[in-house]
């Protein structure tokens, strides 16, 4: 019977997710860069008068959003044991 040798990683001291937290993307960068193409095309001239109207009123109506707090980093701390087995502490 040949055994192969599985490689196994070194032993990590915790097991964590650098910067889980993703930030949350504006919603009016794209009336903004509409807006600003339509200006580089035609010069500042009336005819991009309804994307000004639609950037000013997302502005106006923007609502802070709170960004949800990442759960990742508890999940793995908590399943940290499971994954590893039994082991000594030092």
């Amino acid at each position: 019977m040949v055994r192969e040798k599985v490689a196994r990683l070194p032993p990590l001291p915790k097991l964590r997710i650098r910067k889980p937290n993703k930030e949350v993307q504006n919603p009016c960068v794209g009336v903004m860069s509409q807006l600003l193409g339509c200006w580089a095309s035609s010069g500042y001239i009336e005819g991009c008068g309804k994307l000004e109207e639609a950037l000013r009123a997302c502005m106006d109506n923007k609502k802070p959003v709170q960004q949800q707090k990442s759960t990742i980093n508890y999940h793995l701390s908590r399943f940290y044991r499971n994954l590893i087995g039994p082991h000594k502490r030092r």
